[in-house]
């Protein structure tokens, strides 16, 4: 499933090209792809056709675009085109008119004061993917509501979600107030969307192995010292991510263009099973982690130790 570097290289590169830019047409090819978005196609397509795109934000692993219309100016949006990638979705810029994609779902055709007409099409093999117009609703804690978001609002449907480490808003004392009172396995709290966002099994895993932290050390186990280390790690390895245009195994994941990220070659832990730790040289070990899997190295990230 694409993480937060995946979707913040999609966000980035859709900024440029759909900021103010107005949709002449939305084309649904597919309903699956409005799973979020109840009311249908008809109302889908009918409600963003001479909408004006705003710039594209992102909290977590959800990017939106606020809509304005022809009369709101800069501000006044009320609502958002809300997507989330699921396992294999795909934002790809195209020429105006170019032929359908593999897997498309929903193409928006936009007009751009500067670009002139192009594609948004949004493709998804797997289908987990989806697309909605959602309302914007204020901020728990009044800051812009993720990345790239100039206003205090964020989607309904995002509103649960927690920010991001790398998002301004992020707040490490209260993070590290939840740790304290969570006995959970710190992967476990990590992949809690509702306590911090963005983070996959891949940036779990990596994130744990640079703080050199067990994965299933109980959060409260942790000392300010290694919660500081650690929200520290996770930042260098997603701004590593980002900087290496995100993580590929294979052909679902790409940005804009359509290119791969690289990210997989710099991989220390994850998807490493039985190669040696970058670090120590133990054999990386691989155990089950409910439906997904851990990576880390037993000689460098030491099991808990159990209460006596």
């Amino acid at each position: 499933m694409p993480e937060l570097p995946e979707v913040e290289v999609v966000r980035a590169g859709l900024a440029p090209a759909v900021t103010d830019a107005v949709i002449e047409a939305a084309t649904v090819a597919d309903d699956r792809a409005l799973t979020r978005h109840p009311p249908g196609a008809i109302d889908f397509e009918s409600r963003l056709r001479g909408r004006i795109l705003r710039t594209p934000a992102r909290r977590g692993k959800f990017l939106w675009i606020p809509l304005a219309t022809a009369d709101s100016g800069k501000t006044g949006a009320v609502d958002a085109l809300v997507a989330h990638l699921g396992m294999s979705g795909q934002m790809l810029l195209r020429p105006s008119g170019s032929p359908l994609e593999r897997h498309e779902r929903v193409r928006l055709d936009l007009r751009h004061p500067e670009h002139g007409d192009l594609a948004v099409v949004f493709a998804d093999q797997r289908t987990f993917g989806s697309l909605a117009i959602d309302p914007l609703v204020p901020t728990a804690d009044g800051l812009p509501g993720g990345l790239g978001a100039a206003d205090a609002l964020v989607p309904a449907q995002v509103a649960h979600i927690a920010r991001d480490p790398l998002d301004p808003g992020f707040d490490l004392r209260h993070f590290r107030q939840v740790l304290a009172r969570k006995a959970s396995a710190i992967k476990r709290v990590l992949l809690d969307q509702t306590i911090v966002s963005g983070i996959g099994n891949i940036y779990a895993d990596e994130s744990l192995w640079a703080a050199r932290i067990h994965p299933d050390t109980p959060a409260a186990q942790l000392s300010t010292r290694a919660v500081h280390r650690l929200v520290g790690d996770v930042r260098t390895v997603l701004e590593k991510a980002l900087a290496e245009g995100g993580t590929s195994f294979d052909a679902q994941y790409v940005n804009v263009n359509g290119q791969a990220g690289y990210f997989a070659h710099s991989l220390n832990a994850y998807g490493r099973t039985a190669q040696p730790c970058p670090r120590c040289g133990a054999p990386i070990v691989k155990v089950a982690f409910t439906n997904r899997s851990s990576h880390f190295c037993p000689r460098c990230q030491r099991p808990p130790r159990m209460p006596q």
